[in-house]
């Protein structure tokens, strides 16, 4: 079907648009209780198209003053990031902030989405407000797009819904790596389960490798004898590797044969710096990663893979720390204190990170958990009046615990290979986005044209 027949009209003539409330003063009703509120946050938390949980909810007084809206509703942001559209997948209500679009004519709901999002940049150039940028609802009324037949809209919308799909994919298999990561962490190393398991089986006269090996795998008795051979044995070699004793110290009980130590003395950090803006020969032509907390802010994985910015040579001869290498423990220092990243490529950084280089006993994926799980007491020692910072000075005593050498090794074999799948993960996702960012304009345009439903995609 070719472009020429794509018949054009407004938004309003497509489907019915009506913007969000919020009752007010707004404080006076957000409760951690009630229906879930739909903030701004909410959507640019994740590259996902759904809305499937909100971080606050408004009392159930202050809905009557609000736009309710429920699972399979379109909305689209019109202040802070405008022209953001999301399809809502739970019983919600949504602030003025937004807004809802229902009762479409003549437009599919999934291809409506796609064309939004082709039209955002178009749209928001048409916002007003000196702070930022306000998108009225009568801008998206009255704004003009073409559109085809039903059936090719159709066929559009699953033609990018597809690749959406497969990065949703993909970054939920990430989370529950990663959760898997976080979750060893935590049995072994701070709540020292396997150890404790063992001493509980000796004082019931049981068998105390057998009592670590079910923590260790989250399998009974009967479920280990079914795993084969090969399977049972890395279990017992990892059950093996925990002592059946804790032993007292200055800060706590620890496993026998491990010890407290700092993460100043176990790892090299290090900070960084900006080289001066004004300057075009540290920054024109760089092909050096030079990365700011802003690149982690985004991130939905613990894996940094590009920068937004690039230096040269010359800017990384002013950077103290110089180039870091691949598995550096990146932490951002402030604004916020918290952002977390395992470097997957060689890169400087800038005042506002804590990096820390493991090269000593402590793996990577170890310090980026154990990062994770400190995370309360690295806070609070952080200070500022403008905003909160944590020094390398403050940051360097901070107490960890070193497990004996061959249970670090056990860890990090584990933990890598989770590390690696997430990696390729993201990689696949990063030209997946790449692909569906090329496509969107082609096939919104009629450039790339899909003649029905079921046949493949054409050039015009």
């Amino acid at each position: 079907m070719s472009s020429e027949s794509w018949i054009e009209c407004k938004f309003s003539d497509l489907c019915d648009i009506t913007r969000g409330a919020s009752p007010r003063p707004i404080h006076d009703f957000i409760s951690s209780t009630g229906m879930p509120w739909i903030k701004i946050a909410d959507a640019t938390s994740s590259d996902s198209r759904f809305i499937t949980k909100t971080k606050e909810c408004i009392k159930l007084e202050g809905v009557k003053s609000s736009v309710e809206v429920g699972p399979g509703d379109l909305i689209l942001s019109n202040s802070a990031t405008p022209g953001l559209p999301k399809f809502v997948q739970i019983k919600a209500c949504i602030h003025d902030g937004w807004m809802l679009l229902r009762n479409f004519r003549g437009l599919d709901k999934r291809f409506a989405y796609w064309l939004l999002l082709n039209e955002r940049k178009n749209l928001v150039s048409q916002g007003t407000g000196t702070v930022f940028t306000n998108l009225k609802t009568d801008i998206l009324k009255n704004h003009k797009v073409k559109i085809p037949n039903l059936d090719i809209q159709k066929a559009i919308a699953k033609q990018l819904d597809d690749i959406a799909e497969k990065i949703e994919l993909n970054s939920k298999v990430n989370q529950t790596l990663e959760q898997i990561a976080q979750a060893i962490f935590k049995s072994w190393f701070v709540d020292f389960v396997p150890v404790k398991a063992k001493i509980q089986a000796k004082q019931n006269g049981q068998d105390p490798e057998r009592a670590a090996m079910r923590t260790i795998s989250g399998k009974t008795d009967e479920e280990l004898d079914q795993l084969s051979i090969e399977q049972r044995q890395q279990i017992v070699e990892t059950a093996a590797l925990f002592p059946d004793e804790i032993e007292n110290s200055e800060i706590g009980e620890i496993p026998k044969g491990w010890q407290w130590s700092t993460i100043g003395d176990e790892v090299e950090v290090v900070g960084g710096s900006t080289p001066s803006t004004k300057n075009p020969d540290f920054w024109e032509g760089g092909e050096i990663n030079w990365t700011s907390p802003k690149d982690l802010s985004g991130l939905q994985d613990k894996v940094l893979l590009k920068t937004e910015k690039k230096i040269t040579e010359a800017g990384i001869e002013k950077i103290s720390s110089g180039l870091l290498p691949i598995n550096t423990v990146l932490m951002s220092s402030r604004a916020p204190v918290g952002y977390l990243a395992l470097a997957k490529i060689p890169v400087a950084v800038n005042q506002g990170y804590i990096a820390m280089k493991c090269n000593k006993r402590l793996p990577p994926e170890y310090v980026l958990q154990w990062s994770e799980a400190w995370m309360d007491e690295i806070k609070s020692r952080a200070s500022g009046s403008t905003f909160a910072e944590i020094s390398k000075k403050n940051f360097k005593p901070i107490k960890v615990v070193v497990p004996k050498d061959n249970i670090l090794n056990e860890y990090s074999n584990q933990t890598k290979s989770i590390f690696d799948m997430i990696t390729e993960s993201v990689v696949e996702i990063e030209s997946l986005s790449n692909i569906r960012d090329s496509l969107l304009p082609k096939l919104l345009s009629g450039m790339i044209t899909i003649n029905s439903p079921n046949k493949d995609m054409e050039v015009a």
